[in-house]
């Protein structure tokens, strides 16, 4: 039940207001003063308040000024004369939620009241959600115990209380999202926004609008204004990922917001005070990128304040078991069934496959091998079509000589003969090669052949 609070020196309107609420439902407490309601918001914690402009020689408005820092606010609804309307409008900026003139009309002030209900609840599910991430998300959640991933932890553990600015390195599908995550639900910004934007899946002409918004009339189509997601974290983290694809022109931008802390919409004359921490994300070599002036060298320094480097799935494989178990019994549960076991066999192919598509890849085998699995137990049989491929059998029957091999010179060349035989459609060069759309492109990315595969299918 909502508590609310009416705040009135008149007796005979505050009893209306008191009435018309209590025959609506809801818990109703009433003040004559601001002294009398104090006392009423640190004992009852109301979470709408209903106050009059003019209490006597007081401003109702001040009450904004003695609400608890709460993660959840109440509602603060002023009501004003017709000749106080620019006071009224002067204490929405200051945080009321709304404001009504006398005389009160039943159905407006019950249409209001609902309203500020509404967003009372819709902040205790965004709460409740946020809660249940932070669960999930939690530094202790992250799954793995190997050297690697301990001395991670053991990074993201002395930057979470901090909101120093944060590089993350890794391959696709490593989990560089996750560390970003774990680290806002970590820290004092955990119940401000976190907000992801991929620099590499938006067109270089809209990434700007994105990021910084835009006011109505700055380019052709600008018909409202837009908050970007630099203004929409405030108080939050922005995770940029893939920020080696951040067009130059939009890195120096970018560093202004690091620098001054403020940002400037599209078509804006003003400038916006900032708190918003940033963590970036990356596969590539942000230092060679800068050497080959691709990427700002400033901009590279006040983003690695703190360095986090990812390592690949194949380069932590003592974890591989911790892992399967751990998304056996997350899509078991989700998928309504019995939590299987995992034959021997089956969980040492999966350990010795070098998964190009790291965790993310592991997941997805999981997942399917849970719901194609009709026994307790999950064999190779299970999930040897995710595995075939660079392991079929004439691979595996190729000598590794004495001196060795390089292993990304195999691999380049096994991309090169995919994209040959299936005539340069990538489609059918990632299944070939046994992975997806999204894996191979990387991988051609990594080794330079995208290009090309642009110029041979011209």
């Amino acid at each position: 039940m909502i508590t609310i609070l009416v705040i009135d020196d008149e007796p005979l309107q505050r009893d209306i207001l008191c009435t018309i609420l209590s025959e609506e439902g809801y818990n109703v407490y009433s003040a004559s003063s601001l002294e009398e309601a104090r006392k009423i918001i640190n004992e009852a914690s109301p979470e709408i308040i209903l106050t009059d402009l003019k209490l006597g020689n007081e401003n109702g408005i001040e009450i904004l000024n003695d609400i608890p820092h709460e993660s959840i606010p109440p509602a603060v609804i002023v009501i004003t004369a017709f000749g106080t309307i620019s006071s009224a409008v002067d204490a929405i900026k200051k945080g009321a939620f709304d404001y009504l003139t006398k005389p009160v009309d039943k159905e407006v002030l019950i249409v209001t009241i609902k309203k500020a209900e509404e967003r009372i609840n819709l902040i205790k599910e965004n709460l409740r959600l946020r809660e249940e991430l932070y669960g999930h998300f939690k530094i202790e959640g992250i799954v793995g115990k190997s050297r690697k991933m301990l001395q991670i932890l053991d990074i993201v553990k002395k930057v979470t209380p901090t909101s120093a600015t944060v590089l993350i390195y890794g391959e696709s599908g490593t989990g560089k999202e996750l560390i970003a995550k774990a680290i806002h639900y970590n820290s004092p910004r955990k119940n401000k926004p976190f907000i992801a934007i991929n620099c590499a899946a938006i067109p270089e002409t809209l990434i700007e609008s994105e990021l910084f918004g835009y006011e109505p009339g700055s380019f052709t189509g600008a018909n409202t204004r837009k908050i970007g997601l630099i203004e929409a974290a405030q108080g939050g983290t922005l995770f940029l990922d893939e920020i080696a694809e951040l067009p130059l022109t939009l890195q120096s931008k970018l560093l202004r917001v690091l620098q001054d802390k403020e940002v400037r919409r599209i078509g804006g004359k003003d400038t916006i005070k900032t708190d918003v921490r940033i963590i970036a994300a990356t596969n590539k070599n942000l230092s060679e990128e800068v050497e080959k002036n691709r990427f700002r060298i400033d901009l590279y320094y006040r983003l690695k304040v703190v360095t986090v480097e990812i390592p690949p799935l194949r380069e932590r494989k003592e974890d591989i078991p911790e892992l399967v178990r751990f998304f056996m019994e997350k899509y078991s549960k989700e998928f309504g069934k019995r939590i299987p076991e995992i034959d021997e066999k089956a969980l040492q192919a999966l350990i010795n496959y070098h998964w190009p598509g790291n965790i993310r890849e592991l997941e997805t085998v999981i997942e399917r091998a849970i719901i194609i699995c009709e026994r307790d137990k999950i064999t190779l049989k299970d999930i040897q079509d995710e595995l075939k491929i660079p392991y079929s059998r004439n691979i595996l029957d190729i000598e590794i000589p004495d001196e060795g091999i390089n292993y990304e010179e195999f691999e380049k060349e096994l991309l090169k003969k995919a994209l040959i035989k299936s005539n340069f459609v990538i489609a059918k060069a990632a299944k070939l090669m046994g992975m997806t759309y999204d894996t191979f492109w990387y991988r051609l990315k990594k080794f330079g052949l995208h290009e090309n595969v642009r110029e041979m299918t011209k």
